[in-house]
């Protein structure tokens, strides 16, 4: 029989997380000998000693050290390389693999909308991740951020980009919150008077956020719009994270029956 791994989800706040609950029904309904559990991290950068003083075999990283993350792996999937952040890690003979499920779990999760022309609100390493995989799949992406220093890389790669302040808003078929604005408090991810003016012509509106109504997608709703909140971005990440975790000895479809029980 194999030794009971350990896995859990890094991050700060970490206690709203359903990840444990996604993990550990999956773990328990395949009959793979593992647990999952919380852990709050507080500084990125000692997130590296944490994985082996905790003697984890995976990890799941959320805000804000996904980028710390990418810098703690010892190799890195192709895509996580490009991106510069990584949430999915996993220990092999003592090497650190890092991977980003989170760009093809949203990927998958705005499949609801009719959307080619994407507004991503926020520029940390969610946005980078999500912005370079909608491209890819033939979406037009802009940025638009608080202030201009973030928001350097994403040109360089070629991104449109915008700062609250020069921003002339115009018609998107989806706006997304890619930041970490209402998870606690009721606070907007931009100025109110942009995001009306972006409802007012949007066909859409998606916030990574889940769990809860958050100010920015409550504020679409009042204009009538389709809105989702990141729990399918959640479950479908998770499924890509559990392949990594258990060397992809399960099929998708079984490891997201049984993810989705943590959602009812």
């Amino acid at each position: 029989m194999m030794d009971r791994e350990l896995f859990a989800i890094f991050g700060d706040p970490v206690e709203h997380s359903l990840s444990p609950l996604m993990h550990n029904e999956a773990f328990r309904g395949l009959g793979y000998p593992a647990c999952y559990t919380r852990y709050r991290l507080i500084d990125g950068s000692t997130l590296r000693e944490r994985f082996f003083s905790l003697g984890l075999r995976g990890v799941n990283v959320t805000v804000p050290h996904k980028e710390a993350a990418y810098r703690a792996c010892d190799l890195l999937d192709p895509f996580a390389r490009k991106v510069g952040a990584v949430n999915t890690i996993v220990e092999h003979d003592g090497r650190l693999h890092g991977y980003n499920t989170d760009a093809p779990g949203f990927l998958k999760a705005i499949e609801t909308f009719e959307a080619r022309d994407v507004l991503c609100i926020g520029a940390g390493g969610t946005a980078r991740s999500t912005a370079e995989v909608l491209r890819e799949a033939g979406y037009r992406v802009t940025i638009l951020n608080r202030g201009a220093e973030r928001l350097a890389s994403f040109r360089e790669a070629g991104f449109a980009v915008d700062t609250w302040e020069s921003f002339r808003p115009r018609p998107f078929d989806l706006v997304v919150n890619l930041t970490s604005a209402g998870l606690r408090d009721e606070s907007l991810p931009a100025p109110r008077e942009i995001l009306e003016a972006l409802f007012a012509r949007a066909r859409g509106a998606m916030d990574v956020i889940y769990g809860r109504r958050t100010p920015f997608l409550a504020l679409a709703e009042a204009y009538g719009l389709p809105c989702k909140d990141g729990s399918d971005m959640l479950l479908y990440q998770g499924v890509l994270a559990f392949g990594h975790f258990t060397d992809h000895r399960y099929s998708e479809e079984e490891v997201e029956i049984r993810m989705r029980r943590a959602f009812e």
